[in-house]
């Protein structure tokens, strides 16, 4: 019998803004810089590029490109991904 691989995408499971919002927070505090915009490639994907886009005032080249992992986004930009995605960032 053969065995048959398939990826996990965690974007398919990102289901709610709830869902999206645990995830980056683990994210966060678990990880570095790059695995935190790692994870806000990978919930952008989960809520639709092109939606995340708009709300953050960029465009979907503009998004793909700064989420890219040789990407280097400025705080502004990160800040307005995280609060299109329903989140804000908070130091405590």
């Amino acid at each position: 019998m053969k065995e048959t691989i398939t990826s996990f995408d965690i974007a398919e499971h990102l289901e709610t803004e709830e869902d999206i919002q645990g995830f980056l927070r683990e994210s966060a505090n678990s990880g570095d810089m790059s695995d935190f915009i790692h994870a806000l490639a990978i919930a952008a994907r989960a809520k639709g590029m092109t939606e995340v886009a708009k709300q953050a005032g960029v465009t979907r080249a503009s998004l793909y490109k700064s989420l890219a992992d040789n990407g280097n986004p400025r705080f502004e930009t990160i800040n307005k991904i995280v609060e299109a995605l329903g989140c804000k960032l908070i130091v405590s």
